[in-house]
Order: C-alpha cells, then structure tokens, then sequence
C-alpha cells in the first residue's frame, strides 16, 4: 500500500485528512507561552484574533525525530510505501526531521519530498499524489512526479497591512509603518527556494489585485489543475479579488482560508491565489 503523508502546515481539514486517507504529522505553533496545532486545537479565525492580541510573533515547533520514527517504523513493518510532501526546509527544519527519522529505520520505501513551499501549494502537490496513487503508481514515482511539479505551484498573496511581515523581519518595522499609513499593499510569494518574500508593493487594493493579474498573466496557468483563492481572515477583499479575476476570464476551484505558517506573515484581511504555473 502507499500512503501519502503530509504535515498540518499544509493546511487541510480533518475532514480532508479522512477523505482523501492521508497521514497527518502535526506541527505545533507557539505564541507566547500557549503551543497550538493549527486548524486542530485552534480555529483558524481564533488563530487571527489570538494574532492580533499577542505581542509574541508565533514560532514553529517542528515534529520530533520520534514523531516521524514511530510512523515510519509503522509503514516499514506493514510493507508499505510512503510519499512524505514536507513543509519548505527553508522554513522549519521538519524536512531535516524526517529525513533524520527514515535513515534511523534504515528503509528506502519511504520517500520525502521537500515542498519549498507550505499551505496549499502543498495540498495541491499532495492531491495530485492521491491522484497517482489512485492511478496506480508507486511511491518512488509519485515522488519523482511531485518534485518535477513543484517548482510550478505558485502562492501570491496581497496582505492587507504590512506589521505582520515587519514583526516577523521580512522587512523593517520602520518600512512596515511608513508603508501602511501610505497605504502599500505588498505582494509576497514562496520562492523556489522556500521562502516567504515580498515581489512589490502597490498603492491600495485595486492596485494590488492588479499586480497579481499581470504575475498571473505572465505565469500561465495549467487548466488540468485547481486555482484556489485564499484569505486569511475576514473573506471581503478576496470576494472582490474573485470578482475581477472571474471578469478576467479566470476560473476558481473554492476558497480556502490559510492557517498559521503563512498567515503569521500576512495577518488578517489578506488574499491571494494558489495554482499551477503554465509547463516552460
């Protein structure tokens, strides 16, 4: 059997977890002295307002060696294969966890796949997984799938203020000031080599939705996958983003509101798109 493993920085339900007969690795958010797992034991929209409130920035706490041990020593004992589609190590160092766990089990049936990327960029590399496996595939190929797809898989993203991504030193606290009484709406991405950056900033929120169409354009889209709209708290720009990518012709697949390790950056009235980036 293949199982398809993904981590809760993915951003799926538990209802999807089920659904779709994933295996789930938690990932723990710290803010001040409270841990949390996103999405599990803290809503999404309680996870804004607990963001807002604290003067903490929310750490990560990566999965224990033990954690991925015990689960992979499980898929090594029953004979199975397993697709693990990690959090960017660029990000956490959960990536080096796992990779760390599976040489202590000493079996090649389990293959890691380092995202360079979080949220939904990763639900879309992990449905197109179950889809393989749906298919037929084995493990090692679906691996090899998911890692030529990945660099494909795009995030653009519009955050609503900048104190977020200046709390977290994607830029200074001093820019992050001076641009939201500007009004600067920043575009930020996840870059092929993982990490959370800022591509522009726009004047207002017209500009911004306009910034993501010309990213969008420029990009292409692959009609044999989902485009997703996000937001992250509070659902009213990203309605009139839709409306404007839906004038322009473009079709979405949902909605979907982004957890904690993207959304720490981004903070509440944010939006943005996921999908897949037209083959070069």
């Amino acid at each position: 059997m293949v199982r398809i493993l993904v981590d809760s920085s993915s951003d799926y339900t538990v209802a999807e977890i089920r659904e779709k007969n994933l295996d789930l690795i938690p990932i723990s958010i710290t803010i001040g002295e409270q841990s949390y797992v996103d999405g599990y034991d803290l809503g999404r929209d309680e996870f804004y307002e607990v963001l807002q409130k604290s003067d903490d920035f929310p750490k990560t706490s990566q999965p224990s060696p033990q954690a991925f041990l015990d689960l992979f020593e499980e898929v090594r004992d029953a004979g199975d294969e397993l697709v693990y589609i990690a959090l960017s190590s660029a990000l956490s160092g959960t990536y080096q966890t796992a990779v760390l766990a599976k040489n202590m089990t000493g079996y090649e049936n389990i293959h890691i796949v380092d995202s360079l990327s979080a949220t939904y960029t990763i639900k879309v590399m992990a449905d197109y997984a179950c889809r393989l496996r749906s298919e037929g595939m084995d493990a090692a190929g679906i691996a090899q799938a998911v890692e030529q797809l990945k660099s494909r898989v795009k995030v653009l993203a519009a955050p609503d203020t900048l104190e977020f991504l200046g709390r977290g030193g994607r830029i200074s606290k001093a820019a992050a000031t001076i641009g939201d009484l500007a009004n600067l709406k920043p575009i930020i991405t996840v870059t092929e080599d993982g990490q959370v950056t800022v591509i522009g900033k726009c004047l207002g929120k017209n500009k911004a939705i306009a910034a993501i169409l010309r990213h969008l354009d420029e990009y292409g889209t692959d009609p044999a996958y989902p485009i997703y709209t996000i937001y992250s708290y509070g659902a009213e720009n990203c309605a009139v983003f839709e409306e404007k990518l839906h004038r322009e012709g473009y079709r979405t697949d949902g909605r979907l509101q982004i957890g904690s390790t993207i959304g720490t950056h981004i903070g509440p009235g944010a939006f943005g798109i996921i999908f897949v980036a037209k083959a070069k």
